[in-house]
């Protein structure tokens, strides 16, 4: 859908050429408050014309938070199958992961490691989505701040998995020194 000169409502869908795609959360007199897949909440001109509609919902129709949510997910699901691909490392290709218990008589438990390695990519993009929710919160700074802080030791938790990640730029890291 090509972008209209209408006011869009909550849960718009749009794709900006700089911030990619995003959903519209707040509507202000003079702008619009949009959540980017990646770069997080920003504030775009409702005369912006440079963007494209992927749906628009009407400014009249009342929008719930799950609905807005739903079209979030929708951003992401289209996102992973358009452009970030997470590449497994090669030296696990067709390799299988063995949790082995050390009590003796109980079996182990295998599982191959693409399919290990999509759950942690998946967890990865859970936790993307729920700073981008803290952001766009109602929260104080300070809570949001405080909520960061656990996703960022959450991010440093999960740093032991990045021995998976074919590219560096994909890996987990917390926080910087």
């Amino acid at each position: 859908m090509d972008n209209e000169n209408t006011t869009l409502g909550v849960g718009s869908r749009v794709r900006h050429p700089a911030f990619g795609d995003g959903v519209i959360i707040k509507i202000h007199a003079i702008a619009y408050d949009v959540v980017f897949m990646i770069h997080g909440l920003k504030s775009v001109g409702k005369d912006y014309t440079g963007w494209e509609v992927i749906e628009a919902i009407a400014t009249e129709d009342e929008v719930s938070f799950n609905a807005a949510e739903k079209a979030l997910v929708k951003i992401l699901r289209s996102y992973n199958a358009l452009g970030e691909v997470v590449d497994l490392g090669h030296r696990w290709d067709g390799g299988t992961l063995i949790l082995q218990p050390g009590e003796e008589g109980l079996a182990s438990k295998e599982m191959p490691i693409d399919t290990f390695f999509h759950k942690i990519v998946m967890v990865r993009d859970r936790l993307r989505v729920m700073e981008q929710r803290i952001n766009a919160s109602k929260l104080t700074d300070e809570e949001k701040v405080n909520l960061q802080q656990y996703i960022t030791r959450i991010y440093g938790s999960l740093t032991s998995f990045n021995v998976l990640f074919r590219h560096k730029e994909d890996q987990f890291s917390g926080q910087k020194k």
